[in-house]
């Protein structure tokens, strides 16, 4: 019988620092990349939103990341599936930036590298990550009503004061949904065909549906993100949406620049995750922490 190669992983959870909650990540720990087929066999067989597969390059002096969904899509974007990949490295005490000069830290995903700020907290010592994403470009208006409709929701339900559903990029080009309150998103049941048939028709993928927070809250907004397209029916905490949503609410005067604010996300699934943003001059930071959930050995 051949002899099957044993690969170690972590499950972490990610946007949180305790366990069950957050937003679960699969990080497969590799040599190299490998076979197309085997990163999906892989991230199917865990069924996570998300699977991630690293490995260090002393060629390029840097952590590779490959992320894949359940449905075999591999994607990109500074989300959980990256800050998780790093934090995995990180706890399992792998010299990532052993290399890099400590004011210009970075990962490598689909070949292009993406800048990090790493910190350590006094109390845990967990590792807290920050992201930097691109500025937010302000795209196309969606008709409220036709979100109303795929979200099984009443058009004055969505908040009109000021806001309409729009699609803003920073890394990933998801779709703004303003909601009025925190009982109306988290009454929301969509319907995941016709937010499909939107998905496409907009070219965009993932619906963030976001109510702005009680100003005596921690949070300045409460969201939910749907992205059945690529075969995400509810994530638990979104960092590729996460960006642009902050983007979008300082366009509004809603958001200052160069102020940590936090986003609360997870709720419904009772998987409470927070995730830390911040709009600068030249970029957007996201970020938060990770914690060691399982971990073990799979087989190829």
């Amino acid at each position: 019988m051949t002899e099957r190669k044993a690969l170690e992983y972590y499950v972490l959870d990610v946007f949180s620092n305790e366990s069950y909650k957050g937003n679960p990540l699969s990080v497969v720990f590799t040599t190299g990349n490998l076979a197309l087929k085997t990163y999906q066999d892989i991230s199917k067989e865990f069924g996570y939103s998300e699977t991630s597969f690293v490995y260090y390059s002393k060629e390029q002096k840097a952590l590779n990341v490959r992320s894949f969904t359940p449905t075999g899509i591999e994607i990109d974007g500074a989300g959980h599936n990256l800050l998780g990949a790093v934090c995995g490295a990180l706890l399992k005490k792998m010299p990532i930036f052993d290399e890099q000069s400590e004011n210009n830290r970075f990962v490598i995903m689909k070949k292009s590298p993406i800048s990090l700020t790493v910190s350590f907290d006094s109390v845990t010592q967990y590792p807290v990550v920050q992201m930097h994403q691109k500025l937010a470009v302000i795209k196309k208006e969606i008709p409220t009503y036709k979100l109303a409709v795929a979200l099984g929701l009443k058009i004055e339900d969505l908040d009109s004061n000021d806001f309409v559903p729009t699609i803003v990029k920073t890394e990933v080009a998801h779709t703004m949904v303003p909601i009025k309150n925190s009982q109306i998103l988290n009454s929301i049941v969509p319907d995941h065909k016709l937010l499909i048939e939107i998905s496409r028709e907009y070219q965009s993928e993932g619906f963030y549906c976001f109510t702005i927070s009680n100003q005596k809250e921690d949070n300045i907004a409460e969201a939910r993100f749907f992205n059945p397209v690529i075969g995400i029916y509810e994530d638990p905490a979104t960092g590729t949406a996460a960006g642009p949503l902050i983007g979008f609410l300082t366009s509004k005067k809603q958001a200052k620049l160069n102020t940590e604010y936090k986003i609360l996300q997870g709720v419904k699934l009772n998987q409470p995750s927070i995730i830390e943003v911040m709009i600068r001059e030249n970029d957007i930071l996201v970020g938060g922490s990770s914690i060691i959930t399982m971990k073990g050995e799979l087989y190829i």
